[in-house]
């Protein structure tokens, strides 16, 4: 293989070096050492298609069905499928939808939040994640996607948030602490796994213990000219390499024991989900789709939604597949946009084989059953790899030994995670023509576009119109579901415009809610009721045990709490471990009015996605450890700070000179549970919360 290194002549003098044996400087042998380990790692990983060699094939064999790109829904008749079919089409899925069925969605929900100790949680992180362009302020290095400082935060925080929300909303109703193991997979693309190691370290593995975390990297892979499939090649002894995919996931993690290790914390499920899509924890899409797939023992399910036509992104199929024995087989699956020529859907949402209802977007947010893929995984075959693909519709950009920038079409061997799927197909000893979902192993749930997807993949330029799929984008869906959810809280808030309004003048409001006031939208909104929230405003809230009754706000108010969900304490490895419900800091606020400037909304320089804004004024409340406030009857003006320690409550009141304040200590007796506190009960499929005073 190393004889395709030849893309210049610079490469060429390297081989030639090594077949006439002549000395190498220092840096070609520690290039030389650095290919073969990479081709060890290639060779080992991909043993399951004969190695190097094997992928090199695959790469090439690919490359030349792509010159053949047939109009209809059946298989190329090159393709390994076609040999072993008479007949496959494809057709939009059915499923629960989550935004119409309301009661069994609720239902669904709880079965998820019941279910929790039974999952794990899987995040695919390896991906370069090259349209973002994010470089490190101060080292200028380049960057994963994990590391994107979103909403003031890295993404990868992100993610451990809105899984610990779904743990504390279970603890909160069953009583009992939860730890979910997570499994990331990493590469060392812009040293992506040194990255997101030293983000857990810092910031102590998120008070879950490192034992709760598996990191495994997934090896990179040649890239290769979409014009001869030869590898691309920066100086001698050093290919272009990329991830390859983030379906190589499943045979990775049983590779490198992830399986067994999720086993030895007794899970039987886990949810899958992508670091750049920020509102996939949105209500209860998540949680009903673990729930589901628990309670009815499925392999596999997809959390999927309305495509938006013309996106980069793939679509959730029902496979139909008549096999040579005139058996069939049913399953859902997905096919990514690269592949869309050869089903016939290429240039809209509708196939060309006379279907006309359009298929829901692929959303990579899956629930999985652990043994269903491990068994898969373990295979030893092409099955391990799921959905192998070439797109070469992307430029490869790359530098020479001499600093010169390359841009060529190209691309790697790719492997699609979703289509693990396709090993889950049902067989059938005749055709089935309706209801056929209901009974397969593989299921799919929907809800609204903005409540499942809205990535930040790509950066938008200053004079780019289109949010699709930009950190601006996904700001404007976060603020679109913050309007959802408040205005049936019998709440005034200002409409959120179009996109284009946005470009012009940036959003009407900001509201940045954490997601352990939920994160189940019917639990968030018994905690909030009544009042406002004037255009230009910004509200953010970092508290769970928090009560919003009859509030208006012109201005920006911001509640921080040190302890948001628990306080951490040290466990017998010397680890802090967070104990969910102990020592909260806590906030109420009734019939309180906030006045004050804000947000400088012209100031040029703020840049809302990442909720980097300057301020004229605001109202801030910092709640240390298990600190309370309460602010009753009153208006609060102006630039106001109110930090309160550790152990004490501070009430706000009217006074005759102005605001009255008491800054008490709590009782000894309430120091862990506070002086009020949340409860929360299942009713039928619901959950009801009710005020304790302690």
């Amino acid at each position: 293989m190393i004889e395709g290194l030849h893309s210049s002549d610079n490469g060429n003098r390297g081989l030639d070096k090594i077949n006439y044996g002549e000395n190498l400087n220092d840096e070609e042998i520690k290039d030389l050492k650095k290919l073969l380990k990479s081709l060890g790692e290639v060779e080992e990983f991909y043993d399951c298609i004969g190695g190097v060699i094997g992928y090199q094939i695959m790469v090439l064999e690919l490359l030349f069905h792509s010159t053949f790109k047939k109009q209809t829904t059946n298989w190329s008749q090159h393709t390994k499928e076609s040999m072993e079919c008479q007949f496959l089409e494809i057709h939009p899925p059915s499923g629960l939808d989550l935004s119409k069925n309301t009661e069994y969605a609720s239902q669904a929900a709880l079965w998820g939040i019941e279910g929790l100790p039974d999952l794990g949680e899987i995040y695919p992180l390896g991906g370069s994640a090259d349209r973002l362009g994010l470089v490190d302020p101060d080292t200028g290095e380049c960057l994963p996607a994990a590391m994107l400082p979103y909403c003031g935060r890295t993404l990868l925080e992100g993610l451990i948030r809105d899984l610990q929300a779904r743990e504390f909303l279970h603890f909160k109703i069953y009583g009992k602490q939860c730890i979910t193991p997570v499994a990331i997979m990493t590469s060392s693309a812009k040293n992506n796994h040194e990255h997101i190691t030293s983000l857990c370290e810092r910031l102590s593995w998120f008070g879950r213990g490192q034992s709760s975390f598996q990191l495994f990297e997934q090896p990179l892979v040649p890239a290769v000219s979409a014009e001869d499939g030869q590898w691309l090649v920066t100086k001698p002894f050093a290919p272009v390499c990329k991830p390859g995919g983030h379906g190589v996931i499943w045979k990775l993690a049983y590779d490198k024991g992830i399986f067994k290790w999720f086993y030895d914390h007794d899970k039987k499920g886990a949810t899958v989900r992508q670091v750049s899509n920020v509102v996939a924890a949105t209500d209860l899409t998540l949680l009903a789709l673990a729930g589901i797939g628990l309670r009815h023992k499925k392999k596999l399910g997809f959390a999927s939604c309305k495509r938006i036509s013309g996106a980069t992104e793939g679509i959730n199929v029902l496979i139909e597949k008549k096999n040579l024995d005139g058996q069939w087989d049913y399953g859902l699956s997905c096919i990514e946009y690269t592949e869309f020529d050869k089903f016939g859907i290429a240039g809209g949402p509708c196939s060309t084989n006379g279907l006309q209802a359009e298929f829901p977007a692929n959303t990579n947010i899956l629930y999985v059953d652990l043994p269903s893929l491990e068994l898969v995984a373990s295979s030893n075959s092409e099955k391990s790899l799921p959905g192998m693909v070439l797109n070469t519709k992307k430029p490869i950009v790359y530098m020479d030994p001499y600093g010169n920038y390359h841009s060529v079409s190209g691309g790697r061997l790719e492997c699609t995670m979703q289509n693990i799927a396709d090993n889950f197909t049902n067989t059938y000893p005749s055709r089935c023509y309706k209801g056929v979902e209901d009974k397969l192993d593989t299921f799919i749930v929907y809800n609204e576009r903005r409540r499942v997807t809205s990535s930040s993949k790509r950066i938008r330029r200053h004079s780019d119109n289109s949010l699709h799929q930009t950190p601006d984008g996904a700001l404007l869906d976060i603020l679109r579901n913050a309007y959802d959810l408040l205005s049936h809280c019998d709440m005034e808030l200002p409409q959120i415009e179009g996109n284009d309004k946005y470009v012009e003048s940036g959003p009407p409001f900001l509201i940045f809610l954490h997601p352990a006031l939920g994160p189940l939208w019917e639990v968030t909104r018994q905690k909030f009721n009544g009042g406002s929230i004037s255009k230009g405003s910004e509200l953010q809230i970092e508290v769970a045990e928090f009560s919003w009754r009859n509030v208006q706000l012109d201005g920006s108010l911001i509640i921080i709490a040190e302890n948001v969900t628990g306080s951490t304490s040290i466990d017998s490895n010397g680890e802090p471990i967070l104990q969910y419900g102990n020592r909260c800091g806590r906030c109420r606020l009734q019939h309180v009015k906030v006045v004050n400037r804000g947000i400088n909304w012209s100031f040029g320089d703020n840049i809302y996605w990442k909720h980097d804004v300057q301020r004229f004024e605001a109202l801030k409340v910092i709640l240390h450890g298990n600190a309370e406030f309460e602010a009753d009857n009153v208006t609060i003006q102006g630039n106001q700070i109110f930090e309160i320690p550790d152990g004490y409550k501070m009430k706000i009141t009217s006074g005759d000179s102005g605001l009255q304040v008491q800054l008490n200590p709590l009782e000894p007796k309430i120091m862990d549970s506070g002086s009020w506190h949340w409860n929360y009960k299942i009713h039928g499929p619901h959950v009801q919360l009710e005020v304790v005073e302690t």
